[in-house]
């Protein structure tokens, strides 16, 4: 069967496990704020006949935020989820999921008992299969309808205390992209165009590595759930002392356009591409959300960008620089903070020196400028499955900073960090329902690793031995062919060399008693010379 085939089957058989669940998009969930939904597995609330959650209620942080966002009661995000729901699904051991049917990140099996240790690879050790299934799976999830999440397309306000909801449907990939629009959005005060602009529950303070973390392993397990494949990992592009946009090729994320610089090239499949929530000056004036309807190509004309902004991408030496930062956040914890591991990697404070600058764009965010397109704009920028690749190698940085400095987990801040980033907050959007703090450690503890980070004899196995032998096993039936084949030959010409060794051998035998044959005979008669020739 072909994967084209393989991946319209699976895609029929396992749920999504993202935002808003659609048992609790209806309007009494939405009124009783009760999202606990029935598990199929046994029919229960939340699994609970079999030992895998309850419904509880949820308890938000009181602790204090910071000062960047001083309203209070005006977004639907500030004490999330309680807006929507103040009950959910509490699971229990290893598993996971919204109705508890699920396993936690690193757990497998039909009962979650079996963990295993996933590596993620760079992008260019990964075999020609393995990148073309990489590229066939991201065009799935782009093409394929969540069957159990949707989006919410208005603020609560205008949902009439639940009684009238306003969620639509989302393919699996642009349901990530709405996320990370979701949680970087402005805040709506009232009015056209009247927003708060200084409010992002994802980036510019402590949540930005964690919540990104947990982006990450969610995109991942629903590629898995999608496709069937459960040894499915994000490939990383390590970018360091990057001259060019590597990955910019039709064999990977797409070359540029010929006929159009700032388009992707027809040659590749993202050139059919339709970017969503790429407009958000449009949304704040029209005092709307983004409701994922397509809104034009996906945009991308790398290194045409300010160089005053972004001078250079980052250099093995910038990296170095960052992971030698000891302290994970200071100050005021956002954009200003100096000597800042998370701002220095963000891209806010220099990695030389480790102190705030403006005007200029470094580290990761430095990518995203030079990309020069949709992954430039913040709320817009995952329409770019670069991304994707981006993300993990920012995340394999976060993993050496861990690993280097061992910090406690009381080194991340549990109260006044800008809004949404507190140590006990739930990450927006997520249901179900993470705390930042609790993904402020390895990626052992959470089932995963990077291959640049294994100890040399891993990374011989996986990023050399591995690949041939997924190569072999692919072709092994060609391999056995041609094998019997060639055995098949060479008995048939060993068979006629031992024919004509015993017809050799028998003539000498014979000649020895009788009359011998000359093996040149001249003909006077003729004038000319023939040849008689033995095998």
């Amino acid at each position: 069967m072909s994967l084209p085939l393989l991946l319209f089957f699976f895609q029929f058989l396992s749920p999504s496990l993202q935002q808003f669940p659609r048992p609790c998009t209806t309007p009494d969930v939405l009124r009783s704020k009760r999202c606990c939904p029935v598990w199929p597995g046994d029919g229960s609330v939340c699994g609970s006949l079999s030992g895998r959650g309850f419904c509880q209620d949820v308890t938000v942080s009181d602790l204090p935020n910071g000062p960047q966002y001083p309203h209070s009661g005006l977004d639907d995000r500030e004490q999330w989820p309680l807006v929507f729901y103040n009950q959910t699904c509490q699971c229990a051991g290893n598993y996971m999921g919204f109705d508890c049917g699920e396993c936690k990140f690193g757990c497998f099996g039909a009962n979650c008992g079996e963990r295993r240790e996933s590596v993620r690879k760079n992008i260019f050790q990964l075999s020609v299969s393995e990148r073309q299934r990489f590229i066939s799976y991201l065009n799935l999830a782009k093409t394929t309808v969540s069957p159990d999440y949707m989006i919410v397309t208005g603020v609560y306000s205008q949902m009439n205390n639940g009684s009238t909801p306003m969620f639509t449907n989302i393919s699996v990939y642009d349901l990530f992209v709405w996320m990370h629009y979701y949680v970087s959005r402005d805040a709506l005060l009232g009015g056209p165009g009247n927003v708060w602009a200084d409010i992002d529950f994802a980036h510019e303070s402590a949540a930005f590595l964690p919540w990104h973390r947990v982006y990450l392993l969610f995109w991942e397990h629903e590629i898995r759930k999608l496709t069937g494949d459960f040894n499915f990992t994000i490939p990383y592009w390590d970018w360091r002392d990057a001259q060019d946009c590597q990955v910019c090729t039709d064999e990977l994320m797409g070359a540029r356009s010929p006929l159009n610089p700032n388009l992707i090239s027809p040659s590749s499949v993202f050139s059919s591409w339709k970017v969503i929530c790429s407009q958000p000056e449009d949304y704040n004036q029209r005092e709307v959300l983004c409701d994922g309807s397509p809104e034009g190509p996906l945009l991308r004309n790398p290194g045409n960008h300010d160089p005053n902004r972004v001078p250079r991408l980052p250099t093995s030496a910038d990296v170095e620089s960052v992971l030698s930062l000891t302290e994970y956040e200071t100050g005021l914890m956002d954009r200003s903070a100096n000597m800042s591991f998370r701002n220095a990697l963000e891209g806010f404070a220099s990695p030389e020196t480790g102190l705030a600058v403006t005007g200029q764009s470094l580290m990761h965010n430095s990518l995203h400028v030079f990309m020069n397109g949709s992954m430039s704009s913040v709320q817009g920028s995952a329409n770019d499955p670069i991304f994707l690749l981006h993300h993990a190698f920012i995340d394999s940085i976060f993993e050496q900073w861990l690993r280097r400095h061992q910090p406690p987990r009381t080194h991340y801040p549990a109260a006044n960090a800008p809004i949404g980033h507190n140590d006990g907050f739930y990450m927006v959007p997520f249901i179900p329902l993470y705390r930042n703090g609790d993904y402020f450690l390895s990626t052992k503890a959470l089932g995963y690793e990077y291959a640049y980070l294994q100890d040399p004899s891993q990374r011989f196995v996986q990023e050399f031995l591995t690949p041939y032998l997924e190569q072999a096993q692919q072709i092994w039936r060609w391999l056995l062919a041609a094998g019997l084949l060639g055995a098949a030959v060479a008995g048939i010409i060993a068979t006629i060399i031992t024919v004509a060794c015993r017809r050799r051998l028998k003539r000498r035998k014979s000649s020895a008693y009788g009359e011998r044959q000359p093996l040149l005979n001249s003909s006077e008669e003729e004038g000319s010379t023939s040849y008689q020739t033995t095998l």
